[in-house]
């Protein structure tokens, strides 16, 4: 378990390494009155707004802030002068569960720096605003059986410059959801002659090679770090460019007129296609946690949710979360579909529909395996709103550590803590 542990804890590293924002020379601090960032309804929040420079008050700045409901319209905004570096703003109040904050932006030269700060007022209270089809289930169980029927025809290639002395590296591909459609992944084995447990991650949003997690494998995991978008992900990394602005700009909002092709349905049947593979290895244990964060996140929940050979999850800040919350004057989740409202009525009815089949609120509710989840109150890629929706849809066995200060992103601490929690879950499994 030692081992483990220490597995989990430079898998944290290796994510969070990528992820934390760099501290800049010019810092923009706004903090709330309370030390958890959460208030009662109706209890006035204070924010208080510094601006340091190599950590010294700078005086005389101009500070504009804004204060607002979580990706809402701005209430009010007001630009000051900061006579002693800092300020504090009486915010107000919420009378319903929700989210305020408040955003301040200093320019110095031709660079804007900001800060912010989210309070919440009894998220635990706030429910989605997405419904569940009434045949959600039956639609993604006919969706199941028709992956099943197409032949997985796994492919490995091994990547001897990758390899090491207690390590096997393979490109592995695996054909889903259609004779010839095919997923891709960077797949690490110990050499050893035990049997492992293994560890699948799923990816965030964009179009991008991977390296695969050599060093957590030399440590006793099978890593599967899975590509998306059906092409190998070893190529250059011209060729990912020419992806992402080409064929794979914006692939998200792809097809979402149509239930059956949306661009996701794809994307999650490859991710049981994966467990698929991983289940057909003769070194595999049968333990296996997902993982991932932003649409990630929203991926680790439906690979647990729809396949109950899953242990558990790992999820932070969840994408496609409560999409529809625009609709009904609130947050709605990445990728924001219906904030500028500039669909005809009838395309927003039936976009509402269809996504509804896909948001991770549902997948939240049927739900029936462990899960780790953090987010942070200041991300408005993710919003707050749209992860507590998720949060509170779920009925198995959660642990959930809020980060309130974060963005999109999160603290090494939190990896950590994630990970001891898969290697108790690991552990209460050999028991």
């Amino acid at each position: 378990m030692r081992k483990l542990s220490l597995l989990f804890f430079f898998v944290c590293i290796s994510w969070v390494c990528v992820a934390q924002p760099m501290r800049q020379m010019i810092q923009v601090s706004v903090v709330p009155d309370s030390e958890t960032w959460l208030y009662p309804l109706g209890k006035d929040a204070c924010f208080t707004i510094t601006v340091t420079k190599d950590g010294i008050l700078q005086k005389g700045v101009e500070v504009r802030y804004e204060l607002s409901r979580d990706m809402m319209e701005p209430f009010k905004e007001e630009t000051i002068v900061l006579k002693n570096g800092k300020i504090t703003v009486d915010a107000g109040s919420l009378r319903t569960p929700g989210f305020l904050r408040c955003r301040a932006f200093v320019e110095v030269g031709e660079k804007m720096y900001e800060g912010r700060a989210t309070a919440g007022y009894e998220p635990q209270s706030l429910k989605p605003t997405t419904k569940m089809p009434a045949d959600f289930l039956d639609f993604w169980e006919k969706a199941k059986r028709e992956n099943a029927d197409v032949p997985m025809d796994a492919r490995l290639r091994l990547l001897p410059e990758r390899c090491t002395s207690k390590v096997d590296v393979y490109e592995l591909s695996v054909q889903n959801f259609q004779y010839g459609s095919r997923m891709f992944g960077i797949l690490c084995i110990p050499k050893g002659d035990k049997k492992y447990p293994a560890l699948l991650r799923v990816p965030g949003a964009g179009v991008r090679p991977y390296e695969g997690h050599i060093a957590e494998a030399e440590r006793g995991y099978i890593t599967l770090d899975m590509g998306i978008h059906g092409v190998p992900v070893t190529m250059p990394a011209s060729v990912y460019q020419d992806l992402r602005y080409g064929p794979l700009d914006s692939y998200w909002n792809f097809n979402w007129d149509n239930l059956e092709t949306v661009y996701y349905k794809r994307v999650y049947m490859g991710c049981l296609r994966m467990v698929d593979y991983i289940y057909s290895m003769s070194k595999f244990n049968g333990d296996l946690i997902v993982y991932g964060g932003s649409q990630g996140g929203l991926l680790s929940l439906v690979t647990a949710a729809l396949d109950d050979r899953v242990m558990g999850c790992v999820v932070f800040y969840p994408a496609l979360a409560d999409v529809n919350g625009y609709l009904h004057g609130r947050a709605g989740g990445w990728p924001h579909y219906f904030k500028e409202k500039d669909y005809a009525d009838v395309t927003i009815r039936r976009k509402e529909e269809v996504i509804a089949y896909y948001d991770a609120v549902n997948f939240a509710r049927i739900l029936d395996k462990p899960i780790f989840i953090s987010f942070g109150y200041n991300d408005m890629v993710c919003p707050p709103t749209t992860s507590y929706a998720v949060y509170n849809s779920i009925l198995s066995p959660k642990t959930f550590i809020p980060a309130p200060e974060t963005e999109h992103y999160n603290y090494p601490e939190l990896w950590r803590e994630a990970w001891m929690w898969g290697e108790k879950l690991l552990m209460e499994n050999k028991k």
